[in-house]
């Protein structure tokens, strides 16, 4: 099976190349799945349950959360109704929605996706992700062998430590959150691919997605700036993963990188810098 993951979408400008490049990706790579992280899709906070159908109408097999899984109030209702989207696997007993689902097509194995979140540098009160993967992996592994894993997290080290502890125990860990793609994809010794982060699809021209000018207003001034969403040439971030129906050990895993070309001079973009 090869599964297509795209990373964080941010914003309208994450929304509109996605519909663009989603379509001719998975001709090109001759995917069989589709995963999208789109917890930033309505103007880097969120996600709407209207904006969720359009991203399905795409082709997309499963959407993952994160942190501002709950910023768009409706989706919490939305996604009691809709298991293809999930939210973290260790929020609270009680939070709305899921934290795994398993997807059937094309008379293929079945695709199960787990998302956890991080705990270090989260204000966030939330359960082991560690012992809680665990458990949901051997569930999961009672109905499929090829089992994906969104680590939604800041730091580096949680994220590798993750990687390694599911180790031959699922297909792959992909991390996001960070919204910068790491170039470290690899397939650990026991079969699991693994990436730090993926990236991200929206607009490069940017502090991870948020007008660059009110970003650096934040830093220097410690005052809490409102950030919104940038706008202009985008960026897209992925990765192609390739598993073994039978085994589910992954067999490749290979990162995607577009730039748009900026259609105006980056003096102009990036105005007094």
């Amino acid at each position: 099976m090869r599964i297509l993951f795209f990373g964080d979408v941010y914003g309208r400008t994450g929304r509109e190349v996605l519909a663009r490049r989603l379509g001719p990706l998975v001709k090109e790579t001759g995917a069989h799945a589709v995963i999208v992280n789109g917890e930033n899709a309505a103007g880097g906070k969120g996600i709407t349950a209207q904006m969720c159908r359009e991203i399905f109408a795409l082709g997309v097999d499963v959407i993952t959360l994160g942190n501002h899984a709950w910023d768009k109030r409706e989706i919490a209702t939305y996604i009691d109704e809709e298991p293809r989207v999930i939210r973290p696997l260790n929020y609270p007993p009680g939070t709305p929605g899921g934290g795994s689902c398993v997807v059937r097509k094309d008379g293929r194995p079945g695709l199960a996706v787990v998302q956890v979140q991080g705990r270090v540098f989260s204000p966030q009160l939330l359960e082991d992700p560690f012992r809680a993967v665990e458990e949901e992996v051997e569930r999961l592994r009672q109905s499929t062998s090829i089992i994906i894993v969104d680590c939604h997290a800041d730091a580096t080290s949680e994220k590798q430590a993750l990687g390694w502890f599911l180790d031959g125990q699922v297909s792959a860990v992909v991390g996001t959150h960070t919204h910068v793609q790491t170039a470290d994809e690899v397939i650990l010794p026991g079969g699991t691919a693994y990436i730090t982060d993926v990236g991200m699809c929206g607009p490069w021209v940017s502090v991870i997605g948020a007008e660059r000018e009110l970003a650096v207003e934040r830093f220097m001034t410690q005052l809490p700036v409102r950030l919104e969403a940038a706008t202009g040439p985008a960026i897209l971030s992925a990765v192609l993963i390739e598993v073994d129906d039978e085994t589910g050990r992954a067999t490749g895993i290979q990162r995607i990188l577009e730039r748009e070309v900026a259609t105006e001079p980056l003096a102009s973009l990036f105005g007094r810098w």
